[in-house]
């Protein structure tokens, strides 16, 4: 049986952290729009609150379902033991704490950017008389922000299990998936089958050559 972090599905999301630099920077650009139009605490705040909150509270409910890529997301009744392992220690106490400390570094960072956001004021190519849309921009890129640190940030989190302890892991019981987590996408039966069909045929022939 293959090591539980050969799992796919943990690699591409714990790549997704790759985008975070980008979405900060679109942030970072909208926040650059114009001058404040509010208090500066309460353009501050709602930023904060869009992109925060909803990707949050999603994690601390109902964490997103792992098994899913591109609007694509695999059926419960599909996932074999290791992924539903999986799925156990992604909704524990410790990734809940995990995800309320990304949150508040996001938070932290996102003040700084707010506070160092009119030194790109030159180089938007929007007037200043468009600050709403380069909040709206920035609470968009926040969002997405908080989506790409969280989900690598659960990841991550399985990634540092040792042997031992995902052996001892009880899988998550099929009937309780979609009522814990957060499906993202047309559900289909698999979604990398010449990769998983491709471990099948060497597992297959690893056991000829035993035998």
């Amino acid at each position: 049986m293959q090591s539980f972090r050969s799992e796919p599905f943990l690699w591409i999301h714990l790549a997704g952290l790759a985008t975070l630099p980008i979405l900060l920077q679109l942030c970072w650009l909208g926040l650059a729009v114009g001058d404040p139009i509010l208090p500066v605490w309460l353009e501050f705040s709602i930023v904060a609150a869009i992109g925060v909150l909803p990707v949050l509270w999603m994690q601390l409910s109902r964490p997103f379902l792992i098994f899913a890529v591109l609007g694509v997301a695999q059926k419960p009744t599909q996932l074999d033991e290791q992924q539903r392992k999986v799925l156990r220690l992604i909704r524990t106490t410790a990734n809940r704490l995990l995800a309320m400390v990304a949150a508040v570094l996001l938070v932290g960072l996102l003040w700084l950017l707010y506070r160092t956001a009119p030194i790109a004021a030159n180089v938007i190519p929007l007037p200043p008389q468009w600050r709403g849309l380069g909040l709206l921009v920035a609470s968009v890129a926040f969002l997405a922000s908080n989506l790409f640190l969280q989900i690598p940030v659960s990841v991550a989190r399985v990634f540092v299990t040792s042997e031992t302890e995902f052996s001892k892991a009880k899988p998550y019981p099929v009937e309780r998936i979609a009522r814990d987590f957060t499906i993202v996408g047309w559900q289909v039966n698999r979604i990398l089958p010449q990769l998983t069909n491709s471990q099948t045929d060497t597992a297959q022939v690893t056991a000829q050559v035993k035998e």
